[in-house]
């Protein structure tokens, strides 16, 4: 079980290079499935979930390399619709495969998949909206079994009955391919990843128009061609930096960022009180004056992503007055209040609304982390705790953060990891 021990009480100072979105990169390396011809994708994380992923994509006949951030992936003699549930229980992600196995393969048996327990995430959306397109699915045994039509229909149009990160990518990618027809995806998820992954299908030969908005447009093609391409900067990442810095009081400058894709954590730390200053590919904040308390909900792009939530409420505990932060999204995400709560942090929590009482100082102690973000947001915490805290069960945190103790201890921090996992 991982381990990782944070000294609290130093002030946060400097510059980090924020790397590849996790986000974006996974659903992009799982539409390489469609994809008879070599592609390079760059600027990809060194994640846990990166690798499972293309280790997936090697155990169903891809040959594939990983150095120095770019991704080579090459066609293998043979591609099995088949991924084995000891590999998809490991990540949800996984399960953007489905669909493009099934194009690629004329069928797939795929697990359904694991990942972090912060709620009801169900894959039902995913199958769903698949069925409209025209794919045969059954379930059995935990496994999930698509085959393609004799015929796709000419126009489908489907309606996500929630805006689904996971189920746009799915029916965006699955859909590329289905030659003849025209498809449209409405109240489709708006997230800047589901831009990325239109992006990259699009220069890959596929019809895409629309992502970013409510209303996705494909027009099926026969193939798709080899590629290169670039991901888009961790949001994620960039803003568990900055609220790093807020935290413990200091000036944090994150660098190769889109800055309008963290435009709703920025107006938070704005109403906070914390300076902001915005460059053309950095954001920087300094919050060394007295900060205010805030209400923010987290809710589906472009509002707060629940992905922060966690870190913002960490920060917010040191905040004076009251806060509230409401989750819209994922009904168990507060799991991580009783731990937080351990340190000192006044938070209740009652029909999906934490309110957060500000206190002057966390104090170190042991915590358990359930779920990445919580590992961020009890670290994040435990820098500006009194004394030393450690944090347990913490090797989530590494399915997201790419070189997360380097980068910390550059700005300043001083953390322990056990066992070594970077």
């Amino acid at each position: 079980m991982s381990q990782i021990i944070v000294s609290g009480g130093k002030r946060l100072q400097g510059s980090v290079k924020i790397s590849g979105s996790k986000n974006a990169a996974l659903p992009i390396l799982a539409a390489t499935v469609l994809i008879d011809e070599s592609v390079t994708i760059k600027n990809v994380p060194e994640l846990r979930d990166v690798n499972t992923m293309l280790s997936i994509l090697q155990r169903i006949g891809k040959k594939v390399s990983f150095e120095h951030g770019v991704v080579r992936i090459e066609p293998g003699d043979i591609i099995v619709g088949t991924v084995p549930y000891d590999l998809v229980g490991k990540m949800r992600a996984s399960f953007n495969l489905f669909g493009p196995l099934v194009m690629a393969c004329g069928w797939a048996k795929v697990g359904k998949p694991g990942g972090c327990n912060i709620g009801q995430r169900p894959v039902d959306y995913h199958i769903e909206g698949l069925k409209q397109l025209g794919i045969k699915i059954t379930e059995e045994h935990g496994d999930v079994h698509g085959e393609i039509p004799d015929m796709f229909k000419s126009h489908i149009e489907y309606t996500l009955p929630f805006r689904s990160v996971g189920a746009t990518e799915q029916l965006m990618t699955t859909a590329a391919l289905m030659k003849g027809s025209k498809i449209v995806i409405k109240n489709a998820a708006k997230e800047p990843e589901i831009v990325d992954l239109q992006n990259f299908l699009n220069k890959a030969g596929a019809r895409i128009s629309g992502a970013g908005t409510d209303t996705i447009r494909i027009e099926g093609v026969e193939k798709l061609k080899g590629t290169e391409y670039r991901v888009i900067p961790d949001r994620i990442e960039a803003g568990t930096y900055l609220l790093a810095g807020v935290i413990t009081r200091g000036t944090v400058i994150v660098e190769d960022v889109v800055p309008d894709h963290l435009t709703a954590l920025l107006n938070a730390l704005n109403m906070m009180g914390v300076k902001v200053e915005i460059g053309k590919n950095s954001v920087k904040v300094e919050a060394s004056g007295k900060l205010k308390p805030v209400h923010v909900s987290a809710e589906p792009y472009p509002g707060f992503p629940t992905d922060l939530q966690p870190i913002l409420t960490a920060v917010l505990t040191t905040v004076e007055g009251e806060s509230v932060i409401e989750e819209l999204v994922f009904e168990n995400r507060f799991g991580y209040v009783d731990e937080i709560n351990r340190m000192g942090a006044q938070i209740k929590v009652k029909d999906r609304r934490a309110y957060i009482k500000g206190i002057d100082k966390l104090s170190g102690t042991d915590i358990n982390a359930p779920d990445i973000r919580a590992a961020a947001a009890l670290v994040i915490a435990g820098m500006a705790a009194d004394g030393e805290t450690t944090v347990h069960n913490a090797g989530h945190i590494f399915r997201g953060y790419e070189k997360l103790r380097e980068k910390f201890m550059a700005l300043g921090a001083y953390l322990r990891v056990y066992p070594d996992e970077e």
